[in-house]
């Protein structure tokens, strides 16, 4: 255990590291949801109603939808690294060591799904001051239920970023992906009355099990109409974490960075 966790910990505490000392992405992470978050959502609360509780406003909807935002491209964009690694160097002499694939992967994916969380918790608390206030034991509910999607979306991005050489290439794919996931998960608008092709779509996305999971912990069961059971969304989140994990393990272990 010792020959993989060691590495594993430098690799995550690298990524912790170089977060904190970038405090453009301290800012960039934060201030452009919250920034979506106030103006979307001030601009449709008078207006958008449909599928939605009397006793809940479109800003507080939209309020999983920003926090699954910041978990999602805060951890997916945290892989890039891996590139900047491979450019300057670094990446090659942990290759060249004796450490298992398996602990960069574990590393670097951690990183992330924890970079996700020290993002995110500002404006958890930033909800909690404008009204949306859960339980003590939901808001650990809560940190569960991102950090889970946080750590598959990491794994996502380690995949890629293992496979691609350029910045603009990781981000152009990266979107392609994320921006319909998002859109498609509940995020934005309710779920109900889709159209059928969509409805699919939208059961296909994992990102759908987490705005269900959040949406129960922070509002009144029943509140939005029917949502996927607590236990389906944790399922969901369990199997699309693992699979992510190891589709990146094999990644490094087939591919060379």
């Amino acid at each position: 255990m010792n020959g993989w966790l060691l590495p594993a910990i430098s690799l995550w505490q690298r990524e912790i590291t170089g977060f904190f000392r970038d405090r453009s992405r301290v800012i960039g992470g934060m201030v452009p949801p919250i920034i979506f978050w106030v103006f979307i959502g001030t601009g449709f609360s008078g207006t958008y109603r449909a599928g939605m509780g009397e006793g809940i406003s479109y800003l507080h909807y939209f309020f999983p939808g920003i926090l699954t935002l910041i978990f999602l491209f805060t951890a997916v964009f945290s892989a890039m690294s891996i590139i900047e690694d491979r450019r300057e160097g670094f990446m090659q002499s942990v290759l060249v060591a004796p450490v298992p694939r398996f602990a960069i992967v574990a590393g670097k994916v951690m990183g992330g799904a924890t970079l996700a969380i020290i993002q995110g918790i500002p404006f958890i608390i930033i909800g909690l001051a404008a009204g949306i206030r859960p339980e003590i034991g939901s808001l650990l509910k809560i940190v569960a239920i991102l950090f889970g999607a946080s750590f598959s979306l990491a794994g996502i991005g380690f995949t890629l970023a293992w496979r691609l050489n350029s910045s603009q290439g990781f981000h152009a794919v990266m979107n392609m992906f994320l921006i319909p996931m998002w859109l498609l998960s509940g995020a934005l608008f309710p779920l109900e009355g889709l159209p059928g092709w969509l409805d699919v779509l939208v059961a296909l996305n994992p990102l759908t099990y987490t705005i269900a999971a959040l949406q129960q912990v922070l509002f009144e069961p029943g509140l939005l109409g029917d949502l996927p059971s607590p236990t389906l969304c944790a399922v969901v989140s369990v199997i699309f974490s693992a699979a992510t994990f190891m589709l990146a393990v094999v990644s490094a272990r087939k591919g060379e960075s």
